[in-house]
């Protein structure tokens, strides 16, 4: 038995969901989100959550049980409150700035990185060494944060680089003379 399959998804105030065949769409106050679940699960809709359970017990409709009912409870999520990741920036000379909807950064090089910003999320840079990612899809903000990240990913001497906001860099002592 999935321990996470098993929960319905309980939908917040103000979200609705609707059922077509293995398709549901959600719809929020942050805007609209759908989800095409395997031919493994069945979604019901019941007293205003969703139900997500196996057809058959093989293992494929187990690990989809569980993965589905995430992939609906992190719909119900993005369409109210929005997905956020917080990334900080640590180095002498380190900076970033919105122009429009590009992101440009200056960490280190010959040239400044601009990173444009794809539909779906928004980026904001409230301080120079603070950039902001949001957005209703969990994947897309989670994917161009580690996009910006790539960029210059912190590093275990000095620490410098691009950082999840809370990360913890292992230090490295570095050689003795």
């Amino acid at each position: 038995m999935s321990r996470i399959g098993k929960k319905p998804v309980e939908l917040p105030k103000g979200v609705t969901a609707e059922i077509k065949g293995q398709t549901i769409e959600v719809k929020g106050p942050k805007g609209t989100r759908s989800f095409t679940a395997n031919d493994d699960v069945e979604l019901k809709l019941e007293e205003g959550n969703v139900v997500v359970s196996p057809r058959g017990l093989s293992k494929r409709a187990r690990q989809q049980w569980g993965m589905t009912r995430s992939m609906v409870a992190n719909l119900a999520t993005g369409v109210s409150e929005g997905f956020k990741k917080e990334l900080e920036i640590q180095g002498v000379g380190y900076r970033a700035q919105m122009q429009g909807k590009t992101l440009k950064l200056s960490l280190g090089y010959s040239h400044e990185v601009n990173f444009e910003t794809p539909d779906g999320v928004t980026i904001t840079a409230p301080k120079q060494t603070e950039v902001v990612v949001e957005g209703i899809d969990q994947q897309l903000v989670g994917q161009v944060a580690a996009n910006i990240r790539e960029w210059r990913a912190p590093e275990p001497y000095k620490g410098k680089g691009i950082r999840y906001k809370g990360e913890y860099v292992f230090r490295k002592e570095g050689k003795k003379k």
